[in-house]
């Protein structure tokens, strides 16, 4: 084990707090800075991977997100007009008693995972970040917004797509990325038919996810050549009339529903790959602070809680911090580099109208790679 205890994550969002949670188990000090005072966290449902519920049993999480959000097998395709077209198998990766897929409401997950991060021993601030931060030897001296300074053997950036911690270590590193494509989610009630993933191919792919015993999230990826605003008092009708060209009668129904409760998220699609290295001296950046990723591989939180898993492990059997952190990187890149770049790809061949047979091929090598151990 490397002699670090104690050690500094920016940023509460899933990477941060898993990171917590992981690092607490090894013995280490943990402090988190969070700048959202109110620890929150926006959006409508997130889709997860097997992969990602394999992360959560490893973390102590998974009980209460099988409690609070919703599990199934496969992912269910249809034409427009709701013809099956086949089930895209999701492995159990996680154990034979546990779905291979699922979806829960976003701020539901990150109270989960809040919880636990304070019930690990890690002292959380909140409405706090760093102002700055001077490396001395072995350890890093930084200041924060609250007038504390404090000295820490590790530093963990995890405050996402627009980090400052990334900026402050790598002024020069790639800004994020437009796709051109946004997603649209809304939270709806679940009928009885929809008891797994479902979506639609067309000209925009629509898709429908269980997040709990009586909610279901709608999510859509509609390609947009311009990053424009959107205004949110003209949701309600943007949304409905993207599901216009879709006569399967499961999405006819959703379109009636959605209304001015329907919690409408909308997003533009933004990415970033930071090329290596993550760390600087006693700095490591996790997350999306380095490889933010499109949804298409229902993969950017399970890669984010997955560094945080391999960061404590190479830190807990590493002889130094810059072999553990060489460590951390060589093992996260090529996976964090796929899934980044694959789901590009996927993007850029809906924009396109591309190969269906290079969309399906892309899919299928990604979900097995996925499957990998990490």
């Amino acid at each position: 084990m490397t002699s670090t205890q104690r050690i500094l994550i920016i940023g509460g969002g899933f990477s941060g707090m898993a990171a917590a949670i992981e690092l607490r188990k090894a013995g280490h000090t943990v402090d988190l800075v969070e700048i959202d005072a109110g620890w929150r966290s926006y959006g409508a449902g997130i889709s997860l991977g097997g992969a990602t519920l394999r992360a959560f049993r490893q973390l102590g999480v998974l009980d209460a997100f099988l409690e609070q959000g919703a599990a199934s097998d496969g992912v269910q395709l249809f034409l427009p007009d709701g013809a099956p077209l086949g089930t895209l198998p999701t492995p159990r990766l996680a154990g034979p008693d546990v779905p291979g897929n699922g979806g829960i409401l976003r701020p539901v997950l990150a109270r989960i995972l809040a919880d636990a991060t304070r019930a690990s021993g890690t002292n959380v601030r909140l409405g706090c970040t760093f102002s700055a931060m001077r490396q001395e030897g072995e350890t890093v001296e930084v200041d924060f917004t609250d007038g504390q300074r404090q000295r820490y053997d590790l530093v963990i950036g995890a405050d996402g797509l627009y980090s400052k911690v990334r900026e402050t270590l790598f002024p020069q590193a790639p800004k994020p990325r437009y796709s051109g494509q946004a997603v649209w989610r809304a939270v709806l009630p679940r009928p009885p038919e929809v008891t797994s993933t479902m979506m639609w191919m067309g000209r925009v792919k629509p898709g429908l996810n269980p997040i709990s015993a009586s909610q279901m999230y709608l999510f859509l990826t509609e390609n947009r050549p311009d990053n424009q605003h959107v205004a949110p008092e003209t949701f309600v009708p943007q949304l409905r009339a993207l599901l216009e060209g879709f006569s399967a009668p499961l999405l006819r129904n959703v379109r009636e529903h959605i209304d001015d409760q329907a919690s409408i998220v909308f997003r533009p699609l933004e990415g970033l790959l930071l090329p290596r290295p993550w760390h600087q001296g006693r700095v490591v950046l996790i997350g999306d602070t380095v490889h933010a990723t499109t949804p298409h591989l229902a993969s950017g939180a399970c890669i984010g809680i997955e560094d945080a898993l391999v960061l404590a492990d190479e830190l807990s059997r590493a002889p130094s911090v810059g072999g553990a952190l060489n460590a951390f990187e060589a093992r996260r890149w090529d996976r964090c580099r796929m899934v980044v770049e694959n789901s590009f790809r996927l993007g850029q061949i809906e924009i396109e109208g591309g190969s269906k047979d290079e969309h399906g091929q892309i899919m299928r090598d990604s979900l097995m790679a996925l499957a990998q151990p990490i």
